[in-house]
């Protein structure tokens, strides 16, 4: 169905580790670009002011919860269609493809609506006030309004990754990121006719280069076959919507959780005043940076799971679990020297308030240390959706999260401060991904012996 797809065989026979490197790598490099593209976004915001980058560090769980839905509808999307491209059933994932995109499209509509009548509310519940305040209404109201934008892409992405093409998707993104950090500066300080609009800017800046790849998206799922039409019954549509919410609600849910955390985080890091929120937020977003290969992975692994569980090659599904796991220990490890040893320039990088770049330094001598383990647990999320076990990922995330990860941060900084609501974290990811890795072995290995 895509000329930029692997063969069927490379998926299902070829050497595992050869093909989730040739899957993970344009992955990787699109996800680089698009990332780098982002921190971009944070440095001028920064050049607003601590006040405005605290505000953009308290919009990332509430912006996150919609992404986290749109996350979650790629996810079942995925698992849905590549499990029926492993099995040979090209119509169904064409079918599938569709009521994908319209099912992303009503869900984030009625969330942005939803999110655009309660900004001020939302906000002061996670401890935003006064000037701060405004700024973060300035950025949701057109933050939300072009959120469809964002989302169609996301799940079309998915679609493409499913049929075994992760080239393309990776194209996408990175031009998305590249536009947005090109309209950034010009529309946050102003150009020629073009007035400065601050906080404005940056979300309209994001909104315009969602656009660009929502455009890309739909062209390119009509030019390879992966559409064949803009609308389709509702008596076809629903038991699709029902087959990708079956895990895309539950994979939503896990994922809408991590927000839920990092809000509550924002909350404990607010008691310690805006410095210290500033960091936190220019840390998660070095998190995401700093975990790209987790991340890439986690969106190649998913589509090798379910075309090989859909042909009942489970032995191939293991090998792949561990052989991917291994790597992403050694990897973060490389990483986390990495970060600590630029500890200081990129503080500086970020801000001149003596108190952010100290709480930046921190949390990167700290966190990052487990940033191996914490990808332990994303691998085996993505890899319980891709067998179709939805529900085993978002206990897996319940655990994570509301288990160790809350309770230990909250337990360290009543006792160390903001030193030790990061090595709460840490210690948070080394019990989970004991369990996630455990356990993900059991499952598997029973799905062999009842497959045999």
């Amino acid at each position: 169905m895509s000329n930029q797809a692997p063969p069927a065989n490379q998926i299902l026979q070829g050497n595992i580790g050869l093909t989730l490197r040739s899957m993970t790598v344009p992955v990787l490099a699109g996800m680089l670009t698009l990332m780098t593209f982002n921190l971009v976004d944070t440095f001028f915001i920064s050049m607003l002011g601590t006040t405005p980058l605290a505000a953009i560090s308290f919009t990332f769980p509430v912006s996150f919860t919609v992404i986290s839905l749109a996350i979650g509808l790629s996810i079942g999307t995925s698992a849905v269609i590549a499990k029926a491209l492993g099995a040979g059933h090209n119509k169904e994932a064409q079918a599938d493809s569709l009521a994908a995109l319209w099912l992303a499209t009503y869900l984030v509509l009625a969330l942005s609506l939803l999110g655009m009548a309660l900004i001020n509310p939302m906000f002061r519940l996670l401890g935003a006030g006064g000037a701060t305040l405004g700024y973060i209404h300035d950025y949701m109201l057109i933050w939300f309004a072009g959120a469809v934008l964002l989302v169609m892409p996301m799940v079309g992405n998915a679609v493409l990754r499913a049929s075994g093409d992760t080239k393309t998707p990776s194209l996408i993104m990175a031009s998305g990121g590249v536009v947005n950090a090109i309209l950034d500066p010009v529309f946050i300080f102003g150009i020629g006719p073009i007035p400065a609009m601050g906080m404005q800017g940056a979300a309209l800046a994001s909104v315009l280069s969602w656009a660009l790849g929502c455009g890309l998206i739909i062209w390119l799922l009509f030019k390879r076959g992966l559409l064949i039409a803009v609308w389709q019954p509702f008596t076809i549509a629903l038991p699709i919507y029902r087959k990708i919410l079956r895990i895309g609600m539950p994979a939503a849910g896990a994922n809408m959780l991590t927000p839920l955390a990092m809000a509550i985080l924002t909350a404990i890091m607010a008691s310690y005043g805006a410095a210290a929120v500033a960091a936190f937020g220019v840390g998660a977003r070095l998190e995401s940076l700093a975990s790209l290969v987790v991340l890439a992975l986690s969106m190649t692994l998913p589509p090798f799971v379910s075309q090989n569980f859909g042909a009942d090659k489970l032995q191939r599904v293991q090998q792949a679990y561990r052989l991917s796991t291994f790597f992403i220990i050694r990897w973060q490890f490389a990483v986390y020297l990495l970060l600590a040893a630029l500890a200081w320039p990129i503080a500086a990088m970020f801000t001149e308030d003596p108190d952010v770049a100290r709480y930046i330094r921190w949390f990167l001598w700290i966190v990052p240390l487990a940033y191996g383990l914490q990808g332990i647990t994303i691998l085996t999320n993505s890899s319980f959706n891709a067998l179709h076990m939805p529900a085993n990922a978002l206990w897996l995330s319940l655990i994570r999260l509301f288990v160790f990860y809350v309770p230990l941060a909250w337990a360290g900084g009543k006792f160390f401060g903001v030193l030790g609501v990061f090595a709460g974290c840490v210690v948070a990811n080394v019990f989970t991904a004991a369990i996630a890795y455990s356990w993900f072995n059991r499952v598997s290995l029973f799905k062999l012996k009842e497959s045999a």
